[in-house]
């Protein structure tokens, strides 16, 4: 044990000794602090005990899978793999619903340790309110397991079921951790990177609308007031080349400048679609960058990924397979494109630029655009993770530009920022940067970005 962090160390000693009154076991660490190495830890001790004979792993996606499997085949010295002769397999939950009754058999004849990996993607306490992977965790393994684990990053839910497996007070209906490890006590340990959030804003978005065949060309101070006030999309900014072009030169500069000091950092461009991922390569390439793009279409997209971890290439683009538990820890710059404005997802991103490999790499860097609600997300990551979002009743903030005023827009954009309780920075484009791109829609009107960018960086130590 003595290669565990001292989370870790902490949290496996506190599973076993909750077990001795509870067999089920809820741990909140922060993304990139190493869940599955402490799970693993668990089910090493719990196998030294007599206590369990099997361990089943489940998890979201086909990438976490993949790492679980590995991490729990290192540190228990066996095959993990479901064949004969290994201590158990992992798997993904869509694949619980094909399970032969012969599986299911297994937790009935053996004392079995369940992992569940990502847990909220699991609801429900009760089959009526359960999603369907939730009704198979309450079914089959609930009650018939030896002992659960249950591990989130980001514990919470955007509609109002509960999480299986997870507890929470009455009558606040908050939820309640066995465990909790944080983004500021891993920065402090240094086990995670401290990030650097990057906002992009433009201040001088000229949009211009064809009424009647007559042009009105209307000067925009802000993305937020473009976005309420014209009938621009969230969506018509992350694929105008301009601003394509700003955030992936932004992204580059700054890995170009780690590189420096650690050749092998990555850089990763989360992209809204295949279309748009195309263009960020065709981007990154016009500006002399090689770069690896996958996508649920691209042909051995997990070999392609496992070879980009395990290598020194630059940068990725990534359609939906980077995001959730999916561990490369060179990535150390984030792009996110991606027209995805869930605080789920945002922190799971976030989260693939935070786990640090070495004394060096102490820093991530994270460009997102001045959309509001990315602007509360990174405001909120300041406090690591609200109380209102691990609530049963949780819903969703209101989005300042469907209940604000332009100057209350501007206002409260500026508090955003200018409040944040750690530390922000401030600098502008050079003026020299004048190359103008335009963005065309139905041929109903014509947004020009590129003479009016500023970022502000939000700084959590």
């Amino acid at each position: 044990m003595t290669d565990l962090r001292v989370w870790q160390d902490a949290c496996v000693s506190a599973a076993l000794e909750h077990y001795q009154v509870s067999s089920h076991f809820f741990c909140q660490a922060t993304p990139g602090a190493g869940k599955s190495r402490m799970a693993a830890a668990v089910a090493s001790r719990l196998l030294q005990a007599d206590l369990i004979d099997l361990v089943l792993c489940f998890a979201p996606s086909c990438q976490v899978v993949d790492g679980l499997q590995r991490t729990f085949s290192t540190v228990l010295g066996r095959r993990f793999d479901g064949r004969l002769g290994s201590l158990g397999i992992a798997s993904t939950y869509q694949a619980m619903d094909y399970r032969e009754a012969s599986f299911w058999q297994l937790v009935e004849d053996y004392r079995v340790f369940a992992v569940f990996d990502e847990i909220h993607h699991c609801a429900g306490h009760d089959p009526l309110l359960s999603n369907a992977w939730g009704q198979v965790i309450l079914q089959r393994l609930q009650d018939q397991a030896a002992f659960t684990l249950a591990l989130s990053g980001t514990p919470w839910r955007s509609d109002d079921r509960a999480i299986a497996l997870a507890r929470y007070s009455d009558p606040e209906g908050r939820l309640i951790c066995d465990f909790r490890y944080g983004l500021k006590e891993a920065i402090a340990d240094k086990v995670c990177r401290s990030p650097r959030i990057v906002i992009i804003d433009n201040s001088a978005v000229r949009l211009t609308e064809h009424v009647d065949d007559a042009p009105i060309v209307t000067v925009y101070p802000s993305i937020a007031q473009l976005l309420n006030e014209s009938p621009v999309t969230f969506e018509d900014l992350l694929i105008h080349h301009d601003m394509v072009e700003k955030v992936v030169d932004l992204g580059r500069s700054r890995l170009d400048e780690i590189r420096c000091k650690i050749p092998d950092a990555g850089g990763l461009v989360v992209a809204t679609n295949i279309r748009h991922a195309h263009q960020i390569a065709e981007v990154l390439r016009s500006q002399g960058e090689e770069c690896l793009v996958v996508t649920t279409r691209t042909p051995g997209a997990q070999h392609l990924i496992n070879d980009f971890r395990e290598g020194r290439g630059k940068w990725i683009v990534a359609v939906g397979m980077i995001s959730e538990g999916t561990d490369i820890p060179r990535l150390q710059v984030c792009c996110y494109l991606s027209r995805i404005r869930t605080e789920l997802h945002y922190r799971q991103v976030l989260g693939r630029v935070l786990r640090r490999t070495g004394s060096e790499d102490c820093q991530a860097w994270f460009y997102v655009l001045a959309e509001p609600s990315l602007l509360e997300f990174s405001q909120r990551v300041a406090d690591d993770l609200p109380d209102d979002l691990a609530v049963l009743d949780y819903t969703q903030l209101l989005r300042l530009d469907d209940f604000c005023s332009a100057s209350e827009q501007e206002a409260a954009i500026e508090k955003a920022v200018t409040s944040f309780d750690l530390h922000v920075d401030q600098f502008s484009t050079p003026a020299e940067e004048t190359v103008v791109g335009a963005l065309e829609v139905d041929s109903l009107f014509r947004m020009e970005l590129s003479s009016g960018f500023r970022t502000e960086i939000l700084s959590v130590y």
